[in-house]
């Protein structure tokens, strides 16, 4: 009946048994996933769209008109563009804080008849939403057994306020599909799949290496008893997404002379900040909010709180795997001197919208909640387009 939940619970839940083949889910899933990306593509052109009339009647000029032009290759996705087009040498050298694989899909895309690097990219991304999002609803179902869940987890992972950078020409609608991919090979027990997913998403965003942490703690599972060929799979598993990101450091190391400036540049004041406490960057949003002073920076505040109640839902309501998963994602988030784009470092720890998944199985909470994310996603949309939010 609408309003139960079938909810995946306890932190041993054993692996998936696949039934009795991955394929046979996915159209149905694809089916799930079109009318909720869709309908958040139509959200975003419409912010778009009224940012550019906020131009042309001379309310945003500057820098804010600029941006609106720039459209869906705005803000980092300028970089992906100008990678794809030019490569690091020609984007320059704070280029080098995007990893590659983006790009690299982009450009080779850009080679037929009347795409664009810029359009190449766009469409990279936009594909790679839509198929992350299929690729998650296959997952839930196959975790829980549950349609509704899994519909409705597509439609919060589209709708999500941070989701409109999966319209832009960003790296995380890419690393959503190879991430919910990874799970779905570690859960099935697929370890070549994991291994080789893991490392395409270390090579897409730095994020992406932490799926070491859901890999091993899905390879620990029954370790004693798995025999010799099986446990270097595992390990396979568990070492490919840092073999994927340690190939692209190494790169830079022999082109550039400093495997570590990926990182370094990303420390810097502008950009995610040098490592702290994540306790004090709190503390500091805290006293803004309270004082009324950098709201921009304050306004992060609640969606921390929204993040840390719904890590500890996700740690309560699915495998182990997922929380610590998510945990790892949200304190590197967290790390930093700021927290701009948190709500986008967020996202990409999707376990997360599998957790509101489980507490919006009542229809009228539901409406409520899928109404709030897809109006939040507009307005960040509509800021980020006129300069006022770094998405």
């Amino acid at each position: 009946m609408d309003g139960v939940e079938v909810s995946v619970t306890a932190t041993d839940v054993p692996p998936v048994t696949p039934r009795p083949s991955l394929r046979a889910f996915l159209p149905g899933a694809l089916r799930s996933s079109l009318v909720p990306w869709l309908v958040a593509r139509a959200l975003v052109g419409a912010a778009l769209l009224v940012g550019h009339e906020l131009v042309t009647h001379h309310h945003l000029t500057g820098a804010a008109a600029a941006r609106v032009h720039q459209g869906l290759l705005g803000w980092d996705a300028g970089w992906y563009q100008s990678i794809a087009g030019h490569g690091y040498a020609g984007a320059g050298p704070s280029s080098l804080r995007f990893f590659p694989l983006l790009p690299l899909v982009a450009r080779a895309l850009s080679v037929l008849p009347g795409i664009s690097v810029g359009a190449a990219v766009v469409v990279v991304a936009n594909i790679s939403a839509l198929i992350g999002t299929a690729l998650m609803v296959v997952l839930v179902r196959l975790e829980s057994g549950d349609d509704r869940l899994a519909r409705r987890s597509a439609w919060l992972i589209c709708l999500a306020p941070a989701a409109f950078t999966f319209v832009m020409g960003y790296a995380e609608g890419t690393l959503l599909a190879l991430a919910v991919g990874c799970f779905l090979a570690l859960r099935t027990r697929h370890w070549g799949f994991a291994a080789l997913l893991g490392m395409a998403a270390g090579l897409t965003r730095p994020l992406g290496a932490l799926l070491l942490v859901p890999a091993a703690v899905e390879a620990w599972r029954d370790w004693r008893g798995a025999a010799a060929g099986e446990r270097l799979a595992r390990s396979a598993a568990v070492a490919g997404p840092v073999v994927g990101a340690g190939a692209f450091l190494g790169w830079v190391a022999w082109r550039y002379g400093d495997g570590l400036a990926p990182l370094r540049l990303q420390e810097q004041a502008g950009h995610h900040g040098r490592l702290v406490d994540p306790l004090v960057t709190l503390a500091h949003d805290a006293s803004y909010l309270v004082h009324g002073h950098h709201l921009g920076e304050a306004l992060h505040l609640p969606w921390v709180l929204v993040v840390l109640a719904l890590l500890v839902v996700s740690f309560r309501s699915w495998p182990a795997s997922y929380g610590w998963f998510s945990a790892a994602v949200v304190v590197l988030a967290l790390t930093g001197s700021n927290l701009d784009s948190f709500e986008r470092y967020a996202l990409s720890a999707f376990p997360l919208i599998l957790a509101v998944g489980t507490l919006t199985a009542g229809r009228w909470v539901r409406r409520v909640v899928l109404l709030l994310f897809g109006s939040a996603m507009f307005g960040y949309a509509l800021l980020a387009f006129a300069n006022r939010y770094v998405p």
